[in-house]
């Protein structure tokens, strides 16, 4: 990566002024730095100790089905979720359920994972793209037995399986470090939101069913997820992969930021299965667009579409150009339906940064090592949003296959962290590392003064979230980004306060999305090239000499940040 032309790059004065970073600043004597008001006796915190053989993180469509899967297989297990089984992330939002049936599709399923990995411009992994389509079937067929496709809500059919089988469960615990003793997973520690109680589990096997992130922005519903599985992995060394790519989801340019005006439709319908349709769908192009002619604009599939020629601008393989589906998606439409667009897409005037901070669904995440959701670190697994796996590459390609891809990954993940878990000891965590710990995860409460996480967030929103910086690329601006995000990561994040077990919840995920910034404009910067949902104004075109690769970043033994490439036909040494 080379450094920005000092003649050229804007300085950090002009970035912020233009990012509107400045109006946080302007409020640092008032709500940013102030005495921390603790409202809870930190020193009354109790802790409480579990054991397992495996551990699931998370409780959405991929934990669910790693839960049952590893418990089917012999081992142990227990699930920890943030928020309610099939209630929290982007599980109630998820309706559409991609099904490859041979029986009723006229093409193979080595004629999808060929299409797939057109559309996607090689960016795909065709083991994963194999695997969505080998194994869908099935998995719908379990979740119609649960009653996955008679109703509105996920919590009752998901508990239908975890109750049967008297799996433990814990709701409402926010998982804040994973712990590693000789080289392997050895379990976690969070802390719960509705008692003054932190929490530490022994387990043989982890499987982060964690979901993606975003930096909180408004008008999705992203809110709860902050890319707390893979910044927790990272800081024990595994390795992560697919920050560089976007989301392009889109929300009304009325009310922006009301999320249930625009998306109350997709909680309110009943799931659905579909079957095969390969698109080129959710890049960047709505918002080259508005970078060139300005905000807000109409397009996306559904939308009518503008007439007028915009020179340059993203990609798209002949193959996939001009084949929108029916009108009716996105924001109140039918969006992700059988035959319909995907969902974010409505006729009408959009404004982008609906999801901004998440790539691509199985886009980024855990770098699989093996075609069983198996990190670099011996134990640990993820799965869904949490595992980098590019089961459809750094675009969307296949409606449903999100929803399908977790159910999937999940039973995958599931039955070899059991088969991990039936060979490996019980870990040994010694009481002093339980202890130190457990001072971190209180340390914003007993911290006497510090930055609000609320007042850090905005600021980092301020950075991050705009379109000149987020998806129309270019290398001088996302150095003077990376320059605000590290003093960020520096200077502000050690010094997070919190008076409460929310705030101390808002605190961690505050952490996460600066390391998940830093992440996502490092890897920007290395891919000096366009392709799929990266998009640079500097590098505008393909480069297949030099950039048939994936990133992978891993933290270094010195703290630093480090990247490497893999080839795109090659698994990670």
């Amino acid at each position: 990566m080379t450094a920005p032309n000092d003649a050229t790059a804007p300085t950090r004065r002009t970035f912020l002024a233009l990012s509107g970073a400045t109006a946080g600043l302007a409020s640092l004597g008032m709500a940013a730095w102030a005495q921390n008001n603790v409202e809870i006796d930190v020193d009354a915190v109790t802790n409480t100790t579990h054991a397992t053989d495996v551990l699931v993180i998370g409780g959405g469509m991929a934990g669910l089905f790693a839960a049952v899967k590893a418990h089917d297989a012999g081992a142990a297990t227990m699930i920890v979720s943030k928020g309610r089984l099939g209630s929290s992330g982007l599980t109630p939002f998820g309706k559409g359920f991609f099904v490859f049936d041979p029986a009723t599709e006229t093409g193979t399923i080595g004629d999808f994972v060929a299409a797939v990995s057109r559309s996607a411009l090689g960016t795909n992994n065709p083991v994963y793209t194999r695997q969505l389509a080998e194994h869908s079937l099935d998995r719908a067929r379990e979740l119609t037995d649960w009653g996955f496709f008679d109703q509105t809500l996920a919590n009752r059919p998901f508990m239908r399986p975890i109750t049967e089988r008297a799996i433990p469960l814990l709701e409402r615990v926010v998982i804040t470090h994973l712990i590693k003793e000789d080289g392997r997973i050895a379990g976690a520690a969070g802390f719960r939101l509705d008692a003054e109680e932190t929490v530490t589990i022994r387990a043989k096997s982890v499987i982060l069913c964690t979901g993606a992130g975003g930096f909180k922005p408004n008008g999705f519903p992203l809110g709860d997820l902050t890319h707390d599985g893979s910044i927790m992995a990272y800081q024990i060394g595994a390795k992560i992969t697919g920050k560089e790519w976007n989301d392009g989801h889109s929300t009304r340019s009325t009310n922006p930021a009301a999320c249930y005006d625009g998306w109350g439709d997709m909680f309110e319908r009943i799931p659905s299965t579909n079957g095969v349709e390969v698109h080129h769908d959710l890049g960047v192009d709505i918002n080259y667009r508005a970078y060139m002619t300005g905000n807000p604009v109409a397009g996306g599939p559904g939308a009518e579409q503008p007439t007028d020629e915009i020179a340059g601008g993203p990609f798209v393989p002949e193959e996939f150009k001009n084949r929108a589906p029916p009108e009716g998606g996105g924001p109140g439409g039918k969006g992700g339906a059988p035959g319909g667009p995907p969902p974010g897409f409505s006729p009408g005037a959009n404004v982008g940064g609906a999801s901004a901070g998440m790539a691509i669904h199985k886009s980024e995440g855990l770098v699989p090592v093996d075609d069983r959701c198996a990190s670099n670190i011996p134990g640990l697994y993820a799965a869904g949003d949490a595992l980098g796996s590019h089961m459809a590459g750094g675009i969307y390609t296949q409606i449903g296959s999100s929803l399908a891809g977790s159910a999937v990954q999940g039973a995958i993940a599931g039955e070899a962290a059991a088969e991990y878990a039936g060979l490996a000891d019980t870990p040994v965590i010694p009481d002093a590392r339980i202890a130190e710990i457990v001072a971190e995860i209180l340390a914003p409460l007993r911290r006497e003064a510090g930055y609000g996480p609320a007042w850090v967030t905005q600021t980092l929103q301020g950075i991050m979230i705009p379109n000149f910086v987020l998806y129309i690329k270019k290398g001088t601006m996302m150095q003077a980004a990376l320059a605000y995000v590290e003093e960020l990561r520096d200077h502000h994040a050690p010094m997070l306060r919190a008076a409460n077990m929310h705030e101390l919840r808002l605190a961690f995920e505050t952490r996460n999305m600066i390391l998940s910034a830093e992440m996502k404009l490092r890897a920007s910067l290395m891919r000096t090239e366009s392709r799929c949902s990266h998009y640079r104004l500097d590098y505008p075109e393909l480069d297949d000499e030099n950039w048939r690769a994936w990133i992978n970043i891993h933290q270094s033994a010195d703290g630093s940040m480090q990247l490497e490439k893999q080839p795109f036909d090659a698994w990670p040494i």
